[in-house]
């Protein structure tokens, strides 16, 4: 029988650690592969943002998040399958110095084990790769309910193929390193448990006099191992880390983006305008959250100027408020700015000639009803010279838009502001309606939005009577309500969101596992220790109790530290000016205990089938 063989039979004795240390591979690669397939298929690179549905601005923020989620979650999934694998080397060190014993050459001894180890890296990458995959198609079958096309298709190949050989490659390097080592110890020091769980010496730890017995024993356990104890550390704050950044900052990132979304379409905001201008301003908004192919459109056809006749009426409905607004669209261009250095008293000039087009927008800057996000300074009355470009046409066409100006119908107009806007995905120009009406030679808005303020009228009946006056004024106009493509963007914006949020689920799942493979190996070096204290008198659930108190140590240390790394990262680097509540944190914090519960809760299963064992058993 070949060496294989002899590995294959060898795996298969030993059916719950090897499907332990597979399952732990193969939730990291199926990780790491569903963030990378998830962020190509939504249109939003890992280093690059894509403008073909949210607004660049968005995409930023997602494209950023995204990065230090996969950034982190490789760091994790590295760092769980070191020490899985190098765990499920460790397990079989008595049969690596039984063989040593009997005369075995070094070369056939890792070969032997180099097999089980390539097995065993083999199968968890493919089923990764399989379970990813999966993941993949049930999230794309997910995003096509709000009509987003490029989430179908095949996935990449050479992108699986890429993760498939990284983390193979890795399993292997890091597996292969101790049974390397271990094939130049004498076969004494490999028989010995303690050199599995780097136990050197009897620890110097006695504990507080005070604390209870269960506690000493623990604690003393763990500062016996010292090295595999804070290996164990490393492993659980990369995961808590990794769990703080996409949860906590998955759920602030979704509420605050929400909420200037929010903002800029205004809830219980009706649009009214001719029945062609209606769809096409129903399309501007849809494309925040589908692609959409955009059909030529004259914004300046007399048919779409508002009548004065229906502005009247509007305006005599009670808990109405009105505004004014002219669109167009037309091309745009970039004038460079300068800026004075302070020390040397030089200027320098900051940005291009870039053109572009760009849908303007006419507003009267004293009566806007929406909140949008802005990065400066809102529009004044006076300010005629003012403009406020959305953020997808920041980041394609300006270097340092605050400083720079635009100019639209060949007059220039001074960036006083950038703004998070789902209309037409952000490639939109704000500028004073009387300004835009002078220089585009439109004469009458052609475009109306009206607020129904709820606390003072019925919002049914409101609505109502401006569908009376509009019909009675002007059959040709329509009212169209807001709130339903507001819904749609929130709701596409939540799935983006919630779906980045559920990612580490995956590796903690796997980190649990890691922890599982460690208690099983700790009970293995403390099973005569274990045995004495049964024969003793001591209860099965002292056992249990000590191993849950080394578990509690492990997963509160690490808790803290992840928490406060992670913390720092989002509210510093990944989220600008975030929108934290008191529901937000209660949020997060529910999410947080229930990881760590359910973290705690799986790993005290080893201990609860070892308790159970007769006394005999527990000795051999």
């Amino acid at each position: 029988m070949s060496i294989t063989a002899f590995s294959i039979n060898d795996l298969l004795r030993r059916k719950f650690q090897t499907a332990l240390a597979i399952i732990t591979v193969a939730l990291c690669v199926s990780s790491v592969l569903f963030l990378l397939l998830f962020a190509e298929k939504m249109g939003i690179g890992i280093l690059s943002a894509s403008q073909d549905r949210i607004s660049s601005g968005l995409s930023v923020i997602f494209s950023r998040f995204i990065l230090f989620i996969g950034f982190v979650s490789f760091i994790a999934g590295a760092t769980i399958i070191s020490f899985t694998v190098s765990m499920m080397i460790y397990q079989r060190m008595k049969d690596i110095g039984l063989m040593r014993a009997a005369g075995c050459p070094n070369e056939l001894v890792f070969g032997y084990f180099l097999y089980e180890l390539l097995m065993v890296a083999f199968v968890g990458c493919c089923l990764g790769i399989a379970t990813g995959l999966i993941f993949d198609y049930v999230f794309s079958a997910f995003f096509m309910n709000f009509g987003s096309s490029s989430t179908q298709g095949l996935a990449n190949l050479w992108l699986v193929l890429l993760v498939f050989v990284l983390f193979f490659v890795l399993s292997v390097v890091l597996g292969a390193k101790p049974i390397l080592d271990s094939t130049k110890l004498v076969p004494a020091r490999v028989l010995s448990p303690s050199y599995a769980l780097g136990i050197s010496k009897e620890s110097d730890f006695r504990g507080s006099a005070k604390a209870g017995l269960i506690v000493k024993i623990a604690v003393r356990s763990l500062f016996r191992r010292k090295s595999s104890s804070l290996r164990t550390v490393l492993c659980l704050i990369s995961v808590f880390t990794l769990l703080t950044i996409s949860v906590g900052g998955g759920i602030v990132a979704s509420e605050t983006t929400k909420s200037w979304i929010e903002g800029a379409v205004g809830s219980n905001v009706i649009v009214v305008a001719h029945e062609e201008m209606c769809e096409k301003y129903e399309t501007l908004l849809a494309s925040f959250y589908e692609e959409k192919a955009f059909q030529p459109f004259n914004y300046s056809d007399q048919r779409y100027c508002v009548p004065d006749e229906l502005f009247a009426e509007l305006e005599n409905i009670s808990g109405l408020a009105i505004e004014s607004r002219l669109m167009v669209e037309t091309q745009v261009r970039e004038i460079k700015g300068i800026v004075l250095e302070q020390e040397t008293g030089k200027t320098t000039s900051v940005g291009d000639n870039r053109k572009g087009t760009s849908l303007i927008v006419g507003i009267e800057p004293s009566g806007i009803m929406s909140e949008r996000f802005l990065n400066g300074e809102p529009l004044k009355d006076n300010q005629g010279s003012g403009a406020i470009i959305g953020d997808t046409i920041a980041l394609s066409m300006f270097s340092e838009p605050l400083i720079q100006n635009i100019v639209v119908f060949e007059n220039s107009f001074r960036i006083v502001a950038t703004c998070i806007d789902p209309l037409n995905s952000g490639n939109v120009t704000y500028v004073p309606l009387n300004v835009l009406q002078r220089i585009a030679g439109v004469h009458k808005p052609n475009l109306i939005v009206a607020k129904i303020n709820v606390s003072d009228s019925n919002y049914d009946s409101t609505l109502e009577q401006m569908q009376i006056a509009v019909e009675a004024v002007a059959p040709s106009f329509t009212v169209y309500e807001l709130n339903t493509p507001l819904a749609r963007s929130l709701e596409y914006l939540a799935g983006l969101w919630s779906t980045a949020t559920l990612l580490p689920l995956l590796l903690l799942v796997s980190a649990t596992l890691y922890l599982v493979g460690y208690v099983m190996l700790a009970l293995t070096e403390q099973r005569q220790e274990f045995a004495i204290m049964r024969s003793i008198g001591a209860k099965p659930y002292m056992i249990i109790k000590i191993v849950a108190v080394q578990n509690f140590l492990f997963i509160i240390s690490s808790l803290a530290t992840g928490i406060v790394l992670g913390t720092t990262i989002v509210l510093l680097i990944l989220i600008p000016q975030p929108l934290i509540t008191g529901y937000t944190i209660v949020k997060i914090a529910a999410w947080i205990v229930i990881a760590s519960l359910f973290t705690f809760a799986l790993s005290i299963y080893p201990a609860l089938r070892f308790a159970r064992k007769p006394i005999l058993e527990m000795i051999a």
